[in-house]
């Protein structure tokens, strides 16, 4: 990205300073576990709908997908597109309010209320377990980013983000989480929209990117080596500006992958039973703010694909010949952005980063003590206790972040790649579980998630969410459920409050 001036590193260091006293001025009103865990219910609807976005869009998003726009083109924006915003709007008004009517703190709980304590149980480390290796992961590959971008080194980023992450989160627990998001959220659109505007300035507005990026990318597809059996061809598709591919596309984005394995399965998974995601919700003043934050999100989420899609674009009629598609944007950004503007890029991306991290703390924490410790280790324990134990919690999965992201940092494995392909496998049985609990009486049996590597990973949820369906629906059949009326009220469809 080039070298930074005094001026980069003031915004830098400003916005962490904003961050700092955000996590200070919550904690002053954090008593209690409900008030660390869901912030008292007293989240507002603006701030939920920012924190959604701000935590779905990492820092890895901002690089990854601008160098995936490099190489494929607009077709990877429909990951917000197609594969957010229905599923966003689908959650609003079918799925959240039921939860939030349920009277849960974390989705294993309603688990419980819906099948029994062998089902919270087994979803609840599996979260855990899912949460705590990310926490490492996201850590490392935050910081191996900030490496490349402003030359840091990786253990001392490691250590920086972790302790500013760790302190906040601490501090405030999720309503800190809530707020600090908001502030990253701000930081990064406003970051990225800096960057687009720059760059389509620069290269003549929207139909001047056009024209270049169709020349350069016809170029190479006629520069390109043919096969030996391929057939000449009259003229080069250029599908960079294509929303939908065929199946035959050479991209990993096929209009099916896209429709049957995203925006089907893994989207909705994502944003209804997703820890991380739903606590935002369950921490809402009303039923009607929890549903008003999630559309707000949505909203929002129109705007994503533009400022983190068009970089990837800009940057193929700057840079026409980079090696490694992951290059345009840190490129694109030491080129064209003036001193100061590299830094608000750069608090952007940690914004980024941050936000994605404190998720995956904050909700770890969660089910450890919601389903874990208070459900098996101490039912009886107060609010005080619960609060001392969620703090604690925070500290030693914040410990456990560090000494996982260094341990992975002596490794040459493509460990971030791997832990996709096994969210990937995980959403599927999840949200089969979930989605089967919540309009169907019938299942009343744990589950088994079965694990097979063949296709690309948008076919992975598809496969693993139609054999846990199956699996269910045999197991149910030979053992059927003795369904209560506290299961009854769990299914979507009935009506009023929660049995105690």
């Amino acid at each position: 990205m080039g070298a930074l001036s005094f001026l980069d590193y003031a915004v830098v260091g400003l916005y962490l300073v904003a961050t700092i006293f955000i996590g200070v001025w919550v904690s002053r009103y954090i008593q209690t576990g409900r008030e660390f865990f869901l912030a008292g219910r007293t989240l507002p609807w603006w701030a939920v709908g920012v924190s959604l976005v701000a935590t779905d869009i990492g820092g890895t998003d901002i690089i990854g997908v601008g160098g995936s726009a490099y190489r494929y083109g607009m077709a990877v924006g429909n990951f917000e597109w197609i594969g957010c915003v229905p599923a966003m709007i689908v959650a609003a008004f079918v799925f959240i309010p039921h939860f939030w009517r349920c009277g849960v703190t974390t989705i294993p709980e309603y688990l419980e209320k819906r099948f029994n304590v062998h089902v919270r149980t087994a979803v609840a480390l599996c979260w855990l377990v899912f949460m705590a290796c990310n926490l490492g992961v996201m850590l490392l590959a935050s910081a191996k980013l900030m490496e490349a971008l402003a030359g840091w080194p990786t253990n001392l980023s490691i250590l920086l983000i972790a302790a500013l992450v760790g302190f906040y989160t601490y501090s405030g627990g999720l309503a800190a989480v809530v707020y600090t998001d908001v502030l990253q959220g701000i930081v990064m659109i406003g970051g990225c929209a800096l960057v687009v505007i720059v760059g389509l300035w620069q290269i003549g507005g929207i139909s001047g990117l056009q024209e270049k990026v169709t020349t350069i990318v016809a170029a190479r597809q006629v520069d390109a080596p043919p096969s030996e059996s391929a057939k000449p061809s009259p003229a080069p598709r250029v599908e960079h500006f294509d929303l939908v591919l065929p199946v035959d596309t050479k991209s990993p984005f096929p209009w099916t992958g896209i429709l049957f394995g995203l925006a089907l399965i893994t989207s909705p998974a994502y944003w209804i039973g997703n820890q991380a995601i739903v606590q935002r919700a369950l921490g809402c003043r009303s039923e009607f703010e929890a549903k008003a934050g999630y559309i707000w999100g949505a909203l929002l989420k129109n705007v994503i694909p533009i400022i983190i899609v068009v970089p990837g674009l800009i940057a193929i009629a700057r840079f026409p010949d980079l090696k490694d598609p992951d290059l345009a944007v840190p490129q694109l950004i030491g080129s064209i952005m003036p001193a100061g503007a590299k830094g608000i890029f750069l608090a952007a991306f940690m914004a980024a980063l941050m936000s994605s991290v404190d998720s995956y703390l904050n909700s770890a924490t969660t089910i450890f003590t919601n389903d874990i410790y208070l459900r098996f280790m101490r039912p009886t324990a107060d609010e005080r206790r619960l609060l001392f134990i969620g703090r604690t919690v925070t500290v030693l999965l914040t410990l456990w972040g560090i000494f996982f992201a260094f341990q992975l940092s002596q490794a040459n494995a493509g460990i971030y790649a791997i832990f996709q392909t096994l969210m990937s496998f995980f959403n599927g049985p999840a949200f089969a579980v979930l989605l089967a609990g919540l309009v169907t009486l019938g299942p009343g049996f744990g589950w088994r998630p079965l694990f097979q590597i063949s296709e690309p990973f948008l076919y992975y949820s598809i496969w693993a969410f139609l054999m846990t369906l199956v699996v269910m629906a045999i197991g149910s059949y030979f053992s059927p459920s003795d369904a209560d009326e506290k299961q009854a009220f769990c299914i979507f469809g009935t009506s009023g409050k929660a049995s105690a």
